[in-house]
């Protein structure tokens, strides 16, 4: 192939990637546009007056809230106001919070690392009890399937602080095998591991064992048998590719759900992360912190989807030609 044609075919192949690739980064950006809107929105039709919040218990006079309406920018009018708060987002400032009198970012970044603790702790858990569950289940006996079907469907119907609750209840108040709350190392993050992890266990163990036995009917499972394979080798190493594709697609929900998921579990059990600022935030009406944590629940689920995107692109072309 000379040098030219080479040339060439590459050239076509990245054009094929400038559409869906921008198409997609348009279509983040709009979401990320519609949060944050929907954030400023909430803030402006929360209840309450935003003076009072910020007077909270200290002197109430006059003078005082005038210097309030002035210092929050609160005399101006509210598509002003919307203005400015979006410019300020371009620049990466979240805002000041109401309560706490302190920047949103400086107060999201020192609770962050518990809460990805959490998320990567249930990703990790529910990721090896779905793919344990499908393996030993796939192609065995229908009633296995069925039972193990069945328990997956109560973890999904189940919320997880209700879980949390029953973890609680069976492995530290009666057990006393696991602390109750707060983070006291890594024995402290398996209940709310699995509070959170179960569920996602529960669906993706679902999908992977229909994609797993759709996959042991295909004619190249005939073929591998025919030849002498094993039937565990058959599953494990050439089934599983097929099954995981349709796994993938989870992957802007699994996202969602660590995220609404990890502020009610961290609520449960007593840890420090994001889960209990945003109550705290919730309680005390402090719309800033509460803006800034949905903006960044937004983003995470933008990002996440967007690379799952483009991730497809890459493994199936024929994508990239027919969009």
């Amino acid at each position: 192939m000379s040098t030219l044609s080479l040339t060439r075919r590459r050239g076509l192949a990245a054009a094929g990637w400038l559409g869906p690739v921008a198409r997609r980064l348009g279509a983040g950006v709009a979401v990320l546009w519609a949060a944050a809107t929907a954030a400023y929105l909430a803030l402006l039709l929360a209840p309450g007056d935003t003076v009072d919040v910020l007077v909270g218990d200290g002197l109430d006079t006059p003078e005082r809230r005038a210097e309030i309406i002035a210092e929050w920018g609160l005399d101006r009018s509210p598509l002003q106001q919307y203005g400015d708060y979006l410019l300020r987002l371009l620049q990466g400032d979240l805002g000041r919070s109401y309560i706490l009198q302190r920047g949103v970012g400086d107060i999201l970044a020192s609770q962050v690392r518990p809460t990805i603790q959490l998320a990567l702790t249930a990703a990790l858990l529910g990721v090896v009890l779905a793919l344990l569950l499908a393996l030993t289940t796939a192609g065995r006996r229908p009633w296995l399937g069925g039972l193990v079907g069945l328990s997956e469907l109560v973890t999904v119907s189940v919320p997880p602080f209700l879980i949390g609750i029953l973890l609680l209840a069976v492995f530290s108040f009666t057990l006393g095998w696991f602390p109750v709350s707060g983070d006291r190392g890594p024995a402290s993050l398996v209940l709310p591991g699995l509070a959170l992890g179960l569920p996602i266990a529960g669906v993706l163990g679902q999908v992977l064992r229909e994609g797993l036995e759709r996959a042991l009917e295909e004619p190249f499972a005939v073929t591998a048998r025919s030849r002498g394979i094993t039937e565990w080798r058959l599953v494990a190493r050439h089934a599983l590719r097929h099954a995981l594709l349709p796994a993938v697609t989870l992957t802007g929900w699994f996202v969602g759900f660590l995220l609404g998921g990890a502020i009610i579990v961290e609520a449960v059990f007593g840890r420090p992360g994001l889960g209990q600022v945003t109550v705290g935030a919730v309680n005390g009406k402090d719309m800033p912190l509460v803006m800034a944590v949905v903006l960044i629940s937004a983003l995470a689920y933008v990002t996440v989807s967007t690379i799952v995107d483009l991730a497809y692109l890459a493994i199936d072309p024929r994508l990239r030609r027919s969009r």
